[in-house]
C-alpha cells in the first residue's frame, strides 16, 4: 500500500472520529427517557410539568418527556417508588412521609418549587365560617391518593372532626369537584395547590363561592406537624372583573418539590436543573405562581436530600 493511500486513509479515520465526537456531544441526552407524574390536568403541577416538558426537550436537548395526569402527590410518589414516573411533583407532607417509608425507589430533590395554599372552599350560600361548621355537609377530601386527602384528614383531625362519621365525604379530583358544586351535589371541597388555580377560577365566574379562615385550627396541626406553615390568601388571589371571590382568609401553606428517583444520573440531574431555571419566562406564562420560583430559594428541600446532580449544580451557580 502506498503512503499516499495510508496517509488518506488516516486522514478519513480521524475525520470520522471527530465527527463522531462532535455527534456524540451533540446527541448526549438523546437516551434518555423521561415520564413526569404531574397532577390533574386543571392544577398547577400540571401546567409546570407541561411548560418544563417543552422546555427541556430545547435545553438540555432531551426527547420530549411523557406528562401524565394522576391523582395528586400521592399517586406521584408511587409512581416515581414504582419507576413508572421518573421525574414529579409533590407537596412537602407527602414527600416526607414517602421518604420515611423508603418503598420502592429512593427518591431525590431538584427543586424547591412553589408554595401550596390550602382552600377550603364553600358553596356562598352555606352558613359555615370555620371548619367545624362542615359537619353533616357534603364534602370533597380530594382524590384517593393525593396530596389533598393527607392534609384535610390532618386537618380535620386537629379540629377534632372524622371524616366519616362528621361529614358526608367524596373523594373526588378537582374537575368532578368542580363539576359537583356547578350541579349542587356538593357543598364544599379542600384543595393544596398555587393561587389562582384555573379550576378553582374558573368555577368562580359560575358559582358563587368563599373560603374558610383555619386560624382557629392551624396551631394545633403545626405543633404535631412542622412541615406546614401558614399565610395569608390574599382577596387578590380570586379577584374577578367583578370583584374578589373571597375576603382575605389564614390559611396552611405547604412546600413543593419537583423530585426524581434514584434510576437518574448525576449528569441528567444537573442539566434539567439548569434547563429548569432557564425556562423561568415559560412557566410563568404557564402559571404565575412559577414567579417564586428562584434559584436561591430551590436549595431548601429539607427533608427530602438534593439529588447529587442537584448539588453539583447549586455549587456552580455558587448557592
Amino acid at each position: 500500500m502506498s503512503g499516499v493511500l495510508l496517509r488518506v486513509q488516516a486522514a478519513g479515520a480521524v475525520l470520522a472520529l471527530a465527527t463522531m465526537s462532535l455527534t456524540a456531544c451533540g446527541d448526549e441526552f438523546d437516551h434518555v427517557k423521561l415520564t413526569m407524574a404531574a397532577g390533574s390536568d386543571s392544577g398547577v403541577y400540571h401546567r409546570l410539568s407541561g411548560a418544563l416538558a417543552d422546555s427541556w426537550t430545547r435545553d438540555p436537548g432531551i426527547p420530549h418527556p411523557q406528562v401524565v395526569v394522576t391523582a395528586g402527590s400521592v399517586d406521584n410518589l408511587d409512581r416515581l417508588a414504582a419507576n413508572t414516573a421518573q421525574v414529579g411533583f409533590s407537596a412537602a407532607d407527602a414527600a416526607e412521609r414517602a421518604h420515611n417509608e423508603g418503598k420502592g425507589h429512593r427518591i431525590s430533590a431538584l427543586a424547591r418549587m412553589h408554595d401550596d395554599y390550602l382552600q377550603v372552599v364553600v358553596r356562598d350560600d352555606i352558613p359555615a365560617t370555620k371548619l367545624t361548621d362542615l359537619r353533616g355537609l357534603r364534602v370533597s377530601l380530594g382524590a384517593p391518593d393525593s396530596g389533598v386527602l393527607v392534609i384535610a384528614e390532618r386537618l380535620l383531625q386537629s379540629a377534632g372532626m372524622s371524616p366519616t362519621t362528621d361529614l358526608q365525604p367524596r373523594y373526588l379530583d378537582l374537575n368532578a369537584t368542580t363539576d359537583a358544586m356547578r350541579d349542587g351535589s356538593l357543598d364544599a371541597f379542600f384543595w393544596s395547590g398555587g393561587v389562582p388555580t384555573t379550576g378553582v377560577r374558573t368555577l368562580a365566574t359560575t358559582v358563587k363561592i368563599r373560603m374558610l379562615d383555619l386560624s382557629d385550627v392551624l396551631p394545633r396541626l403545626r405543633a404535631r406537624y412542622p412541615v406546614y406553615g401558614s399565610a395569608t390568601l390574599p382577596a387578590s388571589a380570586y379577584e374577578l372583573p367583578g370583584g374578589p371571590v373571597t375576603k382575605p382568609v389564614t390559611t396552611l401553606v405547604v412546600r413543593n418539590f419537583l423530585l426524581v428517583n434514584d434510576t437518574m444520573s448525576d449528569d441528567v440531574a444537573e442539566a434539567l436543573l439548569r434547563g429548569l431555571f432557564g425556562a423561568q419566562d415559560a412557566m410563568v406564562a404557564a402559571s404565575p405562581v412559577a414567579r417564586s420560583i428562584e434559584v436561591r430559594s430551590a436549595i431548601e428541600t429539607t427533608p427530602i436530600p438534593l439529588h447529587p446532580g442537584a448539588m453539583r449544580y447549586y455549587r456552580d451557580v455558587k448557592v
